[in-house]
């Protein structure tokens, strides 16, 4: 009978939906990182619940031909990258499969799904650092990633997808927090001070807030030290002291800098602040967006809502091509971003409204009834509210394009506009695939090279 703490020599035959090798040994299937498919393994059983089990690699004993060399030093101890072990052009094929197989098994789809577009630069891509700050079992202080499924902090100088700049600034927050004796944020005890670290660059510029759970007389302090690592950006320090897991909290003090800092891309030049989204790998956003406007104009007649905007900046490129657009965007920040972007673009024909999706978007379809009307959805990775989906299938909107970062609530939206699933009381069930909508395209981008995670566009267009 297999037991915890056992070890057992198997072959990995598969890969789950994180990137997990998947390992069938006496009737239980384990789930075992950092293992890739063909290889012989020695593994250590974490935990079995009936014909499910986890397991943490001991040893490759056979090693396949995709696997890499990782470059981090506490990959798999922190809960960030899944997929360093694995060859890049092996991490596309799992990102193109991944998105398949969720459309298939979550959502009832069988459709194409086109190889998933690189990253030209699979490490030190990201535009944003943010990091947890905590104290260690001693009580020290320590900047760094979350261990997978739980809030120990697996201290880090650097990081491997992140530029350079990032090491610099995880030094200046440790040497802050010594010299002004500021301590960390100790989630049991709820004492200490400091919670995250949360940067983003934008042209050379950062902007840096600091989270803590109190004020910080010191703070001027940790404005200087940053003084000596950037020559330009903007600190703001912010207070959360709730018990949660939301990172920033509503109190925002601006320390250092004008707050916002202004960039160009594809010709609109835009703003962001501390809460402005932005997508994390400006390569792969500007391979994303052009393949989107494409989707949703062309002829120059056409209206397009952009629902869940974020700052704009998309809104503002379809402006450029479309005889009108209108942004939804919940966030007041982004909003008002997108409304200095549209003045400094001197774009008339961009409407941006602060709000619900659910509650905006059917005013601005019965405002624009007769138009050429196109939508285009860029949702979190909850995925489209349930009443969006609602009003879209009762809407005459010919085309959709939807721009999702998860691929299983991706799955469960696309089958309820496709009628593969239909809503029964409360659950979903399964359906005959009549629905208002037909899928034309998927292309998965990757966006978060080394992660198991994976953007996806997708087109649809109205029966």
């Amino acid at each position: 009978m297999l037991e915890k703490n056992q070890t057992i020599t198997a072959v990995a035959h598969a890969l789950g939906t994180n990137g997990e090798g998947v390992v069938r040994h006496e009737g239980v299937t384990f789930f075992v990182p950092a293992c890739l498919p063909g290889e012989k393994v020695r593994f250590k059983v974490l935990k079995i619940k009936g014909n499910i089990g986890y397991g943490k690699v001991e040893e490759i004993l056979a090693p396949a031909e995709e696997r890499a060399r990782e470059k981090c030093p506490v990959f798999m101890r922190c809960g960030g990258c899944a997929l360093q072990h694995m060859h890049y052009a092996a991490q596309l094929d799992f990102k193109t499969g991944l998105v398949r197989d969720c459309l298939k098994k979550i959502g009832g789809i069988e459709t194409e799904v086109k190889p998933a577009i690189k990253s030209d630069k699979p490490y030190g891509y990201r535009n944003k650092l943010q990091l947890p700050i905590g104290v260690d079992k001693d009580g020290n202080t320590v900047v760094g990633f979350y261990a997978e499924r739980s809030h120990r902090i697996v201290p880090i100088p650097s990081c491997a997808i992140h530029p350079e700049w990032s090491e610099k600034l995880i030094a200046a927050v440790k040497r802050y927090a010594s010299e002004c004796a500021v301590k960390g944020y100790d989630e049991v005890t709820r004492t200490g001070a400091l919670r995250h670290i949360v940067a983003r660059e934008i042209g050379g510029n950062f902007l840096v807030t600091l989270v803590s759970a109190v004020k910080l007389p010191t703070i001027g302090c940790f404005a200087e030290i940053l003084q000596e690592v950037f020559t330009s950006f903007s600190l703001y320090l912010n207070i959360n002291a709730e018990d949660t897991n939301v990172i920033l909290g509503k109190e925002f003090h601006l320390v250092h800098g004008s707050g916002f800092f202004e960039a160009e891309e594809q010709g609109i030049r835009y703003e962001a602040g501390p809460q402005t989204f932005l997508q994390v790998n400006e390569n792969v956003r500007g391979k994303l967006y052009q393949d989107a406007l494409k989707t949703v104009t062309g002829e120059g007649d056409e209206v397009v809502i952009d629902a869940y905007s974020g700052g704009g900046l998309l809104t503002a490129m379809i402006a450029k091509k479309a005889k009108r657009v209108y942004g939804i965007e919940l966030e007041k920040e982004a909003s008002a971003c997108a409304d200095s972007l549209k003045e400094k673009n001197g774009l008339s024909n961009m409407t941006n409204i602060c709000g619900y999706v659910e509650e905006e978007l059917s005013k601005v379809v019965e405002k624009e009834k007769g138009e050429k009307l196109r939508l285009i959805l860029d949702p979190p990775r909850a995925g489209i509210h349930r009443s969006v989906l609602r009003a879209l299938i009762e809407s005459r909107i010919e085309k959709l394009t939807i721009i999702s970062c998860n691929p299983a609530t991706l799955a469960r939206d696309l089958g309820l506009l496709t009628g593969t699933l239909i809503e029964s009381g409360n659950e979903l069930i399964k359906g005959d695939g009549n629905g208002a909508y037909e899928i034309v395209s998927v292309q998965p981008y990757d966006m978060f090279p080394q992660t198991k995670h994976v953007e996806t566009l997708v087109v649809l267009q109205r029966k």
